[in-house]
């Protein structure tokens, strides 16, 4: 079956490429074609260290379900405009981390910040990695398992970005998407409850967003695809992708030769239910590979050679920090991370040193071909991904946990309700307060200023 429907896609490409290839003529064609350069390393640990992602977890990871891994895709246009994507099996960049991973790769290769897209599964079983989160106790052993770790880490990234770009060949991008349905909105329902609900709430996003790319022989070089939703199926000790890593696993086995990446959408509010089992995770892994392979089969959209880009990092403001009063309170009822970030925010506070009042967001549009794609930082809830659809088109791709991940990114309505993600997450990423209510508005601007910049059309006003 799985031989099948690999000689189904690797015919069907190469029909489209024959196709061509009669219209404009062989050496044309070439010239007018996409490049692509894919690459890939295996980051799992090799000694035992913290994990990331739950904050309940008391000691380091005791085994392994499946390596991690990173992977890079460059694509360059018939102009030799170039962009670069690396997904990978971590909860998420913070900032320290990529900024540096992004300075030495405009260094080394020069792609500039705008070009290059840094993206996290956001599996809770990988590794805690240097400058991320602020709810961990850690020794001094720790914190150098975690900085090494890091740091080999960051050079691994800048290896394989060099293997991709020296790997680029004349290649066909295809864009579509698919759908599946595990993702259960968290805010909306309770986990606990889920075996006794006939009807499940929103807001959600089932869309299963893929580009295909092959060489000019119709051969399948690699697909990149993603879906909305916490990479959370698991909360044990061993490392392992979660759902999103048994999806690129299954999708290689029936693809031979194929890299599959995942990147993440905005599922910041939106949790694969029920959970909790092995079984479970490699059970959505199998549907979201199988939804994808569905769209493989289909006749997908064909990318022109050309690509546009629009990058900014905006001021969002915070809303003031808590008063002293309040931070005491906090301080005499709380334990752990809580009570932390309440003692050193307090400690600063009377030290009279500069409390932040904004935050430096990243906010990215490509246009590949003519698909729009937003990448937005941050851990985004869903209903970002509905309005930026809904302005720019239902096939739009819209991608978070982008290149710096330093809170959850609210809605309106959600910072207005509270509870963990528009109220007291913050806590965990170590901000002084929750985001002003203005959040989404700032954000939602600029991706529209981004996308008139990168030639993306507005498809309602």
């Amino acid at each position: 079956m799985r031989k099948t429907k690999f000689l189904l896609l690797f015919f069907s490409s190469l029909l489209l490429v024959f196709t061509c290839r009669v219209s404009f003529g062989q050496e044309q064609d070439s010239n007018q074609c996409w490049k692509a350069g894919i690459a890939r390393t295996v980051i799992t640990p090799e000694q035992p260290m913290w994990m990331s992602g739950y904050a309940v977890r008391t000691h380091e990871a005791d085994g392994i379900i499946h390596e991690l891994w990173a992977k890079a895709l460059i694509i360059v246009d018939k102009n030799g405009e170039r962009a670069l994507l690396v997904t990978t099996d971590l909860d998420a960049f913070p900032k320290y981390l990529s900024d540096r991973i992004r300075n030495r790769i405009e260094k080394i290769y020069g792609l500039k910040r705008s070009r290059i897209l840094l993206n996290s599964s956001h599996t809770h079983s990988g590794p805690v990695l240097q400058g991320l989160y602020n709810c961990y106790q850690y020794d001094s052993l720790e914190v150098g398992k975690i900085k090494n770790y890091s740091e080999k880490l960051e050079d691994k990234i800048i290896s394989i970005v060099g293997e991709a770009v020296k790997s680029a060949k004349p290649a066909r991008l295809y864009a579509l998407n698919g759908i599946t349905r595990f993702q259960v909105n968290r805010r909306n329902n309770k986990e606990y409850e889920l075996t006794n609900l006939t009807e499940l709430k929103g807001p959600n996003d089932y869309s299963v967003p893929v580009i295909k790319i092959v060489d000019l022989s119709g051969k399948p070089m690699a697909v990149a695809f993603g879906y909305a939703c916490h990479n959370t199926t698991l909360d044990g000790y061993q490392w392992c992708g979660d759902y999103a890593g048994f999806a690129q696993i299954e999708l290689e086995r029936a693809y031979p030769g194929i890299t599959a990446m995942f990147f993440q959408g905005a599922g910041a509010d939106q949790n694969p239910l029920p959970r909790r089992k092995i079984s479970l995770a490699q059970q959505y892994g199998r549907e979201l590979a199988a939804a994808v392979e569905r769209v493989l089969d289909e006749n997908m959209k064909e990318l022109k050679p050309e690509l546009k880009i629009a990058y900014s990092e905006i001021p969002l403001e915070l809303s003031n920090p808590p008063a002293n009063d309040v931070l005491l309170k906090m301080i005499q009822s709380s334990t752990g991370y809580v009570k932390k970030w309440a003692e050193d925010l307090l400690t600063s506070i009377q030290k009279g040193e500069n409390i932040p009042s904004s935050y430096p967001y990243p906010v990215q549009v490509w246009k590949i071909g003519d698909l729009p794609v937003f990448s937005l930082g941050g851990e985004v809830v869903v209903q970002y991904s509905l309005e930026l659809k809904r302005l720019f088109g239902q096939n739009a791709f819209v991608l978070s946990y982008c290149n710096d991940v330093m809170a959850y990114i609210p809605s309106d309505e959600i910072l207005k309700e509270g509870g963990y993600e528009g109220d007291t997450s913050m806590i965990a990423f170590g901000l002084p307060a929750p985001w002003k209510s203005n959040v989404e508005k700032l954000i939602m601007e600029e991706a529209i200023r981004l996308a008139k910049i990168a030639d993306v059309p507005l498809e309602k006003q």
